[in-house]
């Protein structure tokens, strides 16, 4: 059982209790490229068996959200998981629809971003969140993002809510986001909800619930539909054929010459189309890559 599995996460789970869960109901070693806030539901890809050795390939990969943003209250979290640290009337004026608009669009395009305080990345071997439940003061590094696309979905003036969707790039935090929107709309606000639809080629349409793998468990059909396969994954890369000879060599480590082809991830194929996995060329130089036994 090797592959990528794609998991509609429920609220209320850590990426990590995933994990856990499935791994317990498929009984494989089982991973994942990439958290996802607990109160986030939606799209989670989980490695499984051999499909770990992907993990590599899956770490750049932009992503589609779903978020809403409750204007009016700032939490320390930048979420409903926080406690309240400042709350500031939201002028209904700037709700309009003109104007939220041309807000979240002024977000499109490449830009530097903090992430929140309450996050797991780490700083100087420590991370954030464990900095801030100490009370311990620490420079957080900005990153670069991009935000591809913003398209406003719904506003609640009543509810001093916006639903927006976002297609950005790896290391974007919906919750800073949230909070540099309600800036700009002279208010506070947080994330209320969070749903990702997109992790790259991954979509929510592909996806299957932890009931649902729980109950098909044992469906041979259920799981050939559903996982990706380490050669589906790599069907659309360009193919190298090998004679039995070359491939015991490239098996053994032994660097092939292959001319005229460009550097990058290559299929392995015996001629008779057999697939091995893949190699890594570099200045005309073929070497093994990624072979699942």
């Amino acid at each position: 059982m090797n592959g990528i599995l794609i998991i509609n996460k429920p609220s209320n789970y850590t990426s990590h209790d995933v994990v856990s869960k499935v791994k317990k109901i498929l009984k494989v070693k089982v991973g994942h490229t990439g958290t996802l806030d607990p109160m986030a539901t939606g799209v989670l890809p989980l490695l499984l068996g051999e499909g770990t050795k992907l993990s590599e390939y899956l770490t750049n990969h932009d992503k589609v959200y779903e978020a809403m943003l409750k204007l009016g209250t700032k939490t320390d979290t930048a979420d409903t998981e926080g406690n309240i640290i400042e709350e500031k009337e939201v002028n209904l004026n700037n709700l309009e629809s003109k104007n939220v608009l041309k807000v979240l669009n002024s977000f499109v395009g490449k830009q530097m971003q903090i992430p929140p305080i309450y996050s797991a990345i780490k700083v100087n071997g420590k991370k954030l969140y464990e900095y801030a439940r100490s009370g311990e003061q620490v420079q957080i590094p900005q990153r670069e993002i991009e935000i591809y696309s913003m398209e406003l979905l719904k506003i609640d003036k009543k509810e001093k809510t916006i639903e927006f969707k976002v297609h950005c790039s790896k290391g974007t935090y919906i919750r800073t986001l949230c909070e540099q929107i309600a800036e700009k709309l002279e208010t506070v606000g947080y994330m209320q909800n969070l749903k990702r639809f997109k992790v790259g080629s991954f979509s929510i349409d592909n996806s299957v619930t932890i009931e649902e793998v729980e109950k098909n468990k044992d469906s041979k059909e259920f799981l050939e539909k559903h996982i990706i396969t380490v050669k589906k994954f790599f069907e659309d890369y360009p193919v190298i054929k090998l004679n039995n000879e070359e491939l015991t060599l490239f098996l053994n480590g032994v660097k092939l010459k292959k001319d005229a082809l460009q550097d990058g991830i290559y299929q392995i194929k015996l001629e008779n189309e057999k697939w091995i996995g893949t190699g890594i060329v570099t200045n005309n130089l073929l070497k093994r890559k990624l072979i699942i036994s």
